[in-house]
């Protein structure tokens, strides 16, 4: 079993869990078909999937590679223990990850790209998959020009890459955790409640909660926030320019980047 079969099948059972409890255990109600954004968001990541192979056949975990075989990066030229190497990759990368989320939001070219992520009218485990396919190509070269740089082993990129999938798809799902649990897990990690408020058509809390994995980044350099301005289940998914399904089709957000509006433009006018 190869690299790419283990992130599979690590992606595929951290996907049905979450959708299973998603059934079992909601947090939030929907406002849109669960079937029809689903379609959407998975068929951004075919898509997604097909652009990386064809234009970025090495990804991160090839660059990691490439990297090694010619001594390139920090790395490969300290003599840490190997636990060591992977811990500080993940910690590393994972802050560049928000620094970058950051960067999506307040510069505006880029935003219209990732306005395609946060258009979705629910927030489900299916959003961790909604982003267009520039969004996803700039990532990937980021994040590769920082593994080559760093010079992780494979096997510490490969871990960041479960990690940070599988995190992805938790703080994004739409499941309702005790009160207490998700207190506690938020001095570490990013969980459901503290993701959805990312995700609120409200700008100021839109701007906040960056983080994917990790919630120390947002406790440290200010971005974080405990409450919204509505309780959980209240909380408006979503862009205020695009409100309806009928304005959100495959199509239609394929082509979003073209005419996004800015953050904080007023809502389109029904």
């Amino acid at each position: 079993m190869n690299v790419d079969q283990i992130r599979f099948l690590i992606f595929i059972g951290v996907f049905a869990v979450l959708l299973g409890l998603e059934r079992l255990i909601p947090r939030h109600p929907t406002v849109d078909s669960k079937l029809r954004r689903m379609g959407i968001n998975l068929g951004l990541t075919g898509i997604d999937i097909v652009v990386v192979k064809l234009l970025l056949s090495t990804a991160a975990v090839g660059a990691a590679a490439f990297a090694a075989e010619r001594g390139w990066g920090l790395f490969n030229y300290l003599d840490w223990p190997a636990w060591v190497e992977v811990a500080l990759t993940v910690v590393f990368l994972d802050f560049m990850i928000y620094l970058q989320h950051v960067v999506v939001h307040m510069i505006p070219f880029f935003w219209r790209f990732h306005i395609v992520h946060h258009s979705d009218l629910d927030l489900d485990v299916t959003s961790a998959l909604r982003f267009h396919p520039i969004e996803i190509l700039g990532s990937m070269l980021f994040k590769m020009g920082l593994v080559l740089a760093l010079g992780p082993s494979v096997i510490a990129v490969v871990i960041f890459e479960a990690v940070l999938n599988g995190m992805a798809q938790f703080s994004h799902s739409n499941i309702r955790l005790p009160d207490a649990l998700d207190r506690m897990l938020r001095l570490l990690l990013v969980t459901p409640d503290m993701h959805r408020i990312h995700h609120s058509e409200v700008m100021r809390e839109t701007n906040s909660n960056f983080g994917f994995n990790l919630s120390i980044w947002d406790r440290m350099l200010g971005t974080y926030i405990a409450d919204g301005q509505k309780p959980q289940p209240e909380i408006v998914i979503g862009v205020p320019q695009y409100k309806k399904p009928e304005q959100l089709t495959f199509g239609r957000v394929m082509l979003l980047p073209v005419h996004a509006a800015p953050q904080g433009s007023p809502p389109a006018s029904s």
